[in-house]
């Protein structure tokens, strides 16, 4: 097994156990001196020139390819820019425009709200008769038939690490010529997935989070390259034209995965976000997914033994989950800040879901160990039970 622990490369405050990356990850070491870099030797001293001599504008396709690697998807197939909404926007509006004759977009109910709102959002400015369809996780596959456009899911439930199976799930949509779209928010740099195997049609993930891009880094969008010169843009940017500097008045799409571009990059952060992905050049996806199971399968057990009186709201089949665990308490939310006053940082998500991302690269037995003997001692001894931490914040 190649070495899956890296914490050294990273600056994590001393005494803290950070059960968190699936929500934001933190900081790699050498991002300071990066940004430093680009803001004053780049932007401070080439000014516009960092354009064509820092390869600014080439940038949203390089870090795209190095997304690329991780996802085991095609050279030139994936592009960053805006955020995951955006990106979702444009995959979701791209596929209903391949299936014209269909009416149908098909999701789940664990699925992230905003991509509900998203796809909603599209549908009410449509003149043809779309409807979503949403329906329990575990009814997704029998829902699937030749009624449907589109199937947009997210592959792991944000809330409990839920787990779709996204190789048999494509499958079975091509199968009723239907379009595959995936979220990757909690997927990508987290379990292995295999893009270019899957035949999948587009994909769409956020970097802030298993990708350690920084708070705000770009989202990304991943189009199969057979479709890339016919697919259709309804957020037509300069940056997907063909020949953006004619400045031409009439649109004339790229016919690479440029299409997909739409206003001027944001540097600073893409150059974070670049640098932060050096790390995964000598990562195994699969030794990171076998120590995650490992790893979880030891929260798992001693959270159930020590602390009784939660309830797992993860599959208990770790091939089930993505790399988080979830347990549910009514009185979740105090437990977490509780925690976080204690170094153990851990989100929650309404109603009552008390998140852990467990990540390998950070994160060892011993932390693991540590964060359950916390949480127990937080639950026996009714530490959670206090006004300051009752009192929800604005972010949770």
């Amino acid at each position: 097994m190649v070495e899956i622990y890296k914490k050294s490369l990273f600056d994590i405050p001393k005494d803290i156990v950070y059960l968190d990356g699936n929500s934001l990850g933190p900081v790699l070491k050498g991002i300071e001196e990066e940004s430093h870099r680009v803001i004053s030797k780049e932007w401070g001293k080439k000014l516009i020139k960092g354009w064509n001599e820092s390869r600014w504008m080439a940038q949203p396709v390089r870090v795209g390819n190095k997304i690329a690697k991780i996802l085991n998807a095609e050279k030139d197939s994936i592009v960053l820019g805006e955020t995951l909404a955006v990106k979702l926007y444009q995959a979701l509006s791209a596929a209903i425009d391949l299936r014209k004759d269909r009416s149908i977009i098909l999701t789940d109910s664990g699925n992230f709200p905003s991509d509900l709102y998203v796809a909603q959002g599209l549908i009410d400015n449509q003149s043809r008769d779309l409807k979503l369809k949403v329906v329990d996780p575990e009814d997704i596959k029998s829902s699937i038939d030749d009624s449907v456009a589109v199937v947009m899911l997210t592959q792991v439930d944000y809330r409990n690490g839920r787990m779709h199976d996204l190789d048999s799930i494509t499958n079975l949509c091509h199968s009723c010529g239907a379009i595959m779209l995936w979220d990757l928010a909690h997927s990508a740099g987290a379990v292995p997935v295999y893009l270019t195997k899957s035949r999948c049609e587009f994909a769409v993930g956020c970097t802030y989070k298993y990708l350690n891009g920084g708070p705000g880094s770009p989202g990304f969008i991943y189009v199969r390259p057979d479709l890339i010169k016919n697919c259709s843009t309804r957020i037509r940017g300069w940056l997907g034209h063909k020949y953006p500097f004619d400045f031409s008045r009439e649109f004339e799409q790229a016919d690479t995965i440029d299409v997909m571009r739409v206003g001027t990059p944001p540097v600073i952060q893409m150059s974070i976000l670049e640098k932060a992905l050096d790390i995964w050049e000598d990562v195994s996806m699969e030794d990171l997914r076998e120590k995650c199971i490992e790893l979880s399968e030891i929260f798992i057990s001693q959270v159930e033994k020590r602390c009784p009186d939660l309830e797992l709201a993860s599959p208990r089949d770790p091939f089930l989950r993505g790399s988080q665990v979830s347990f549910a308490f009514k009185e979740g939310y105090a437990v977490i800040q509780a925690l976080i006053d204690q170094g153990i940082i851990g989100d929650f998500r309404a109603p009552n879901i008390m998140r852990f991302g467990i990540t390998p690269l950070y994160l060892s037995e011993n932390d693991i160990l540590t964060a359950v003997k916390c949480l127990e001692k937080i639950l026996k001894e009714g530490l959670w039970n206090s006004e300051r931490f009752l009192k929800r914040k604005l972010v949770t």
